[in-house]
């Protein structure tokens, strides 16, 4: 009998240890970095300027949150109706996050603003907001023209948060200075201080800095030099002096600016990133060592038109919260990522809940996954390959504890021809002195139709589109206009 009791016990004992050991096991890994959160603005107008959030698994495929939407009202956390420029941090315990934007309109000018906004939240859903109007908050600033793009950086020698962002007075250039903030998080404490120093007094402007290894690196773009573009400066000490390095980074030859970094969950290097502002797009670069760097554009994908921005590391249990809040079943159809689909040409019927998904030729459809985006916290069946020479197949999606939702997802061969971007209203020649068609389209894809470039695609065989690049660029070919850039047409000059 005193045997059989002590049997039970220990089992009863054991069953508990399991069960609390699973507990923590599944906490362990809701803890676990398990996606990517992006920050940023769209463009010009107060309502492209505010903050919006969108989402990544891998760190190269982002989808905008809440259908695109602003995640907090500008108007009520800046002083100008619009913020710009925003930057995430994650807080040294962890769950306290903190977030720091230009308070500004371009509409009133790029020398019209003189103040940044503070942000702070323990669950990245609520956020409570500080302006910090820096010509006000301190004496001798009667001369300062603008504060633009700060960021946040935890200084472990002092303990302190510091603030780092570009002032421009007067006739000065843009150079970067810093200030701590108090411990709340609510306003700067020390007096701001230049932190950057350019040879020659260049100007600097959108610092942002990244830790390794005991060296802090501070990648920038310069300004008034001959070749404006980001470079990196390094230091054993986060307040300087930095070292420049002679090279510049970006891998392209427009303009760049609102260089961003970070570390991939993975472990296989870092990310810079950074704002091809003429272009509408942004240009990822990878890297192991943060000085040597490698385009790598054709992994990186986008559902939205991000201006200068910043992106986080965020634990599973973040993301499913994120989620949760701002990404429905319709946002997660429209994640299907396989390569042979042709994304831009991706249709939804959000009332019948029926996606359609346009293939490359040659797809094998009697195995084909849709490759829906399996973000942390959602469920997606069936799985894997199915077969859909047959027809539509039903899916079902759930999102957290959410109801879940079913899909009739159908997929249909597009013998199309895709210039493989968003383009409208082209005029079209064929030459008879190469035996090939010309297209030029508008370039589509930025906010208020803004384009400022054109480009030409030709071909021979009306199927596959071979672009030909940019034929003008009014930034540098034309002096008469810098945006707008619609409805070209060809015609022959003999």
């Amino acid at each position: 009998m005193i045997k059989n009791i002590l049997l039970i016990v220990c089992l009863v004992t054991t069953a508990v240890s399991n069960a609390q050991i699973k507990k923590q096991s599944i906490l362990k890994s809701k803890q676990l970095y398990g996606a990517y959160l992006f920050v940023y603005f769209t463009g010009k107008g107060k309502d492209q300027e505010a903050i919006r959030f969108a989402i990544s698994k891998d760190g190269y495929s982002y989808y905008a949150m809440n259908n695109g939407k602003p995640i907090l009202p500008s108007k009520k956390i800046s002083s100008t109706g619009g913020v710009r420029d925003p930057h995430i941090l994650r807080g040294q315990d962890g769950k306290t996050f903190y977030m720091v934007a230009t308070d500004m309109v371009v509409a009133s000018g790029w020398n019209s603003n003189r103040a940044m906004v503070l942000l702070k939240s323990n669950d990245l859903i609520n956020w409570s907001s500080t302006v910090i109007n820096i010509k006000n908050r301190f004496p001798g600033q009667d001369s300062l023209l603008r504060v633009w793009a700060p960021q946040t950086i935890y200084n472990e020698k002092a303990g302190k948060y510091m603030v780092y962002w570009s002032m421009k007075y007067g006739k000065g250039p843009d150079k970067i200075y810093y200030a701590y903030a108090n411990k709340d998080f609510t306003d700067l404490e020390t007096v701001p201080k230049q932190l950057l120093f350019m040879p020659g007094n260049g100007a600097a402007i959108d610092g942002d800095i990244l830790q390794k290894e005991g060296k802090s690196y501070l990648f920038f773009k310069t300004e008034n030099s001959k070749i404006a573009g980001i470079k990196v400066a390094m230091s054993n000490s986060l307040i300087g002096p930095y070292q420049i390095a002679d090279n510049y980074l970006q891998q392209t030859t427009d303009p760049v600016e609102g260089v961003g970094t970070f570390k991939l969950n993975d472990g296989t290097g870092y990310i810079l990133m950074y704002d091809v502002y003429t272009k509408g797009r942004y240009q990822f670069t990878k890297s192991k060592d943060l000085r040597n760097f490698t385009m790598i554009d054709d992994a990186v994908f986008m559902n939205f038109h991000p201006r200068h921005g910043t992106v986080m590391p965020i634990t599973v249990a973040e993301a499913e919260r994120l989620l949760a809040k701002w990404f429905s079943t319709d946002d997660l159809a429209r994640t299907a990522s396989n390569r042979a689909i042709k994304k831009l040409d991706i249709s939804l019927d959000t009332a019948n809940k029926i996606l359609t998904l346009p293939l490359s030729p040659g797809t094998d459809l009697s195995k084909f996954n849709p490759g829906l985006t399996q973000f942390p916290g959602v469920d997606i069946s069936p799985k894997g390959l199915l077969d859909f020479t047959k027809g539509a197949m039903n899916y079902k999606l759930q999102i957290g504890g959410g109801k879940p939702i079913t899909y009739r997802i159908q997929v249909v061969i597009n013998n199309e021809p895709s210039f493989g971007g968003e383009d409208s209203g082209p005029g079209m020649l064929f030459s008879h002195k190469t035996d090939k068609y010309y297209i030029n389209p508008t370039i589509d894809g930025f906010s208020d139709w803004s384009g400022n470039y054109l480009k030409t695609f030709s071909l021979s065989n009306l199927i596959h589109w071979k672009d030909k690049g940019i034929i003008l660029d009014l930034f540098k070919d034309a002096s008469s206009a810098k945006t707008n850039a619609w409805a070209p047409t060809i015609t022959r000059k003999k």
